[in-house]
This record gives C-alpha cells, structure tokens and sequence, in this order.
C-alpha cells in the first residue's frame, strides 16, 4: 500500500530506534508532512544498508567442516558438482520472474503489491535483493494481471538470504490474487525455517503438516549465507528443494493453489530478504520413455549470472535431464541455442547466447556427454518466443533450446 497522508505505525516500526522514537513524538498529534515522509524512506534504506550491504558470511568453526549448502564458491565447479543429484526442473512457461536488478536503491520493487507493512530493494552480500521490514507483518504478492495464475502443475523458485538471528519468509497460498490477504484467507502456508524454527510446516485445509528440517538448515554455517529454495506442484502432489536437496515431498496437499504472497516478520535489524524470484506453470521437462522423439526441448531452467555467461548451480536439475535423455538415445545430437530478450545492444546479446550456449556445452561434456554430439549457436534476440514488452515475455524469451540434429 502506498505512504497515507498521516504517519502509518509500521513505517515507524521500518526505522532504527532512535529515529523511530524521535519521529513519533513529532507526528503523535499531527498529520505527517510529506517532508517528513522523504526523511524517513531515505533514513530506513539508509540504516537497511548499513545493516546488510556486504555482510560477509561466517566462516565455520571448523576447517574440516563441509561447506554450507548454498555457500558461494570460488569458482563454478564445485557448486556444479554438488548438484549432480538434482532433479528439479521448473516449468515451461514463465508467469513472473524478478530479481530486482531494475529497481531503484531504497525503493519498494515495482513489480510487487504491497498489501501490508515495509520492504524495499536494497544490495544484500552482493545481491540486488527485496528486504521485508515491519517488526511485526509483511505481506507481499507479485503482480501479476490474472487474478489466478497458478495452474495445475506449477513451480515457485526463489533464493533467501539466512540473516542470523531473524525470521524467515513464509509462503501464502490463495484461491486468487484479491484484496483481503492474510492468515484466515490462505488456503495453504508454508514455513521453511532457520534458526529456531526446526520444522518445515505446512498449512492447509486439514491440520497442518510438520517435518523435521534437515540437519544442514539448523547447522550455524546456514546463517549469512544465500540459499536457493524451489517448490514443484502438480495436481496435489508438492516437492521441496533447499539448494541441491530435496528435502520434502507431500502426496496430498488437498488445497489448490490459484496465487501466492510472501509473508515476513522481519525486523529492521533482521529482515527477511528475498531475490531471483521465479513462478512457471506446466510442468517442465518429461522424459517418459527413453525413446526420445521430439525435434526439440525449450529450456527455462538454465540460469546465469545477470549478463554473464556463469552457469548458476540450480541449472543443473534441467541438465542432468538433458545428459539422462543424451544417455537413452545414443544416436542423437544437439544443438545448444542460447536465447536472450531484446534488452541492450543486439551483438552484445549474439554474442552472449554464444558464450552461455558453449558454457552448457562444457558443463554436458564435463558429465560425460561427448563434445561431438554438441554444436552450439547463440541467437540472441532474433527468435523470440513472446512480447518483449513485458517482464514475463522477456523472461520466456530468455531461454536454452536443445534441437535435434538430423
């Protein structure tokens, strides 16, 4: 919701202390002047960033112990490699998709709805990233034009950022995007926890449902650290991914999902922060039989980094699709054709296609798939599969097709 012309109690509650308390005796009696609505944005994204900008994760207390899930690497290779068991694969077309790089420092992200409380875009541990700060409740929904968006078969990916000693986000799901949200209206919620909170918990029509978090989740190496969660829903059934885990699987949720919100109780001092934000419905890759027949795949689950060519590890549950589908059909070959939208400058995108197409290539021969099996081209814009216009058609035109070759 947007600022009202008098002072709302959670923006004081989006202020450090002092400043919230200097402010509120100010404006107790009095309507807030919109200068003083000027002072308190630039002074809450001022004290988020203190807060968060390049927070440097912990290092474990011991040297031999593993690395976190989710830790950031040194390079590639080593996050690749931890994922050579995932099987998540997204689905096949893109409703929303946002990782923040567009909006503004300080500023609430324009492809949300705020329906209740504080948040605003701010660089956390070197991510553009959504940080929710209410003290006390934060609702947000992605803002999408149909009212329901979530078909029958559907994921949600996100990344989350463990701030020590905080909260985490939950999930709400809804029959529709409407304007009463909240507890009493969700249909189904869902608490994937840190910290203290020990159990994934999910809520629906029936009592709710608790399952032990894995041990990696409660481990104090999980704390300061990105962590990419992924959900894959079909027709009742709900599978849950931390990082390269898959660590739940529900055969009945019962409710059926039509929209969601992210819900937060985060502080100022520890927010919930969220980035790489992506919901598809259909329900990705099939290999049914190990004949494979099709002229081509059409891939929305490879990810790089933001305009590199950096294979990001979650990319790995669509590839070892691809390698497992390369295996049961040794006579085949691919082309690898990278795809990207129509922002920047046209050979910057040509040749950016050509350097992802050839990072897939290595990362498939690295797994075993032999090089001259592979060809590569990178097509940048000039094939687009939807509406440049829109944030979900440049996401669907940002793509990795793998055509046959005959």
């Amino acid at each position: 919701m947007p600022f009202r012309p008098t002072c709302p109690r959670q923006v004081l509650r989006a202020l450090p202390r002092p400043t919230a308390i200097v402010l509120a005796s100010l404006v107790a009696s009095a309507s807030c002047p919109a200068q003083f609505l000027d002072i308190i944005k630039d002074k809450a994204a001022q004290a988020l960033r203190k807060q968060l900008d390049g927070k440097p994760a912990e290092t474990p207390a011991s040297a031999s112990a593993a690395p976190a899930p989710g830790a950031a690497p040194t390079d590639a290779g080593p996050a690749l490699q931890a994922y050579q068991g995932y099987d998540f694969v997204p689905g096949d077309t893109i409703v929303f998709e946002d990782d923040f790089e567009t909006d503004a420092d300080g500023e609430f992200p324009a492809h949300w709805n705020q329906l209740d409380g504080q948040g605003a875009v701010n660089l956390v541990a070197g991510r553009k990233a959504f940080a929710m700060t209410a003290d006390s409740y934060t609702q947000v929904s992605p803002a999408i034009k149909p009212a329901q968006y979530l078909g029958d078969a559907w994921t949600l990916e996100f990344d989350a950022y463990a701030t020590d000693g905080g909260p985490h986000p939950r999930i709400y799901f809804y029959n529709a995007d409407q304007d009463k949200h909240g507890y009493s209206q969700a249909v189904a919620e869902l608490r994937l926890g840190w910290n203290n909170w020990s159990d994934i918990v999910i809520r629906g029509p029936e009592p709710q449902i608790s399952q032990r978090n894995p041990d990696f989740m409660q481990r104090k190496d999980f704390l300061n650290r990105w962590h990419h969660f992924a959900l894959a829903y079909k027709e009742g059934r709900l599978k849950i991914y931390v990082d390269q885990f898959r660590v739940y699987a529900l055969q009945d949720l019962k409710a059926r999902p039509r929209a969601l919100a992210f819900d937060s109780s985060g502080e100022q001092s520890h927010p919930d922060v969220i980035t790489n934000v992506r919901i598809a419905n259909g329900a990705g890759i099939k290999v049914v039989d190990k004949k494979f027949t099709d002229a081509k795949i059409v891939t929305h689950g490879i990810h790089f980094d933001h305009d590199k060519a950096t294979l990001r590890p979650e990319s790995m549950g669509t590839l070892n699709t691809v390698a497992e589908i390369l295996k049961n059909n040794p006579d085949l070959r691919f082309e690898i054709q990278g795809h990207t939208d129509n922002v920047g400058n046209a050979a910057h995108n040509r040749s950016l296609s050509q350097q992802r197409a050839e990072a897939v290539k290595q990362q498939l021969t690295a797994m075993g798939v032999a090089a001259s099996r592979l060809a590569t081209s990178g097509l940048g814009d000039s094939r687009p599969l939807a509406d440049n216009a829109t944030p979900e058609g440049r996401a669907n035109n940002r793509r990795v097709e793998f055509v046959a070759i005959r």
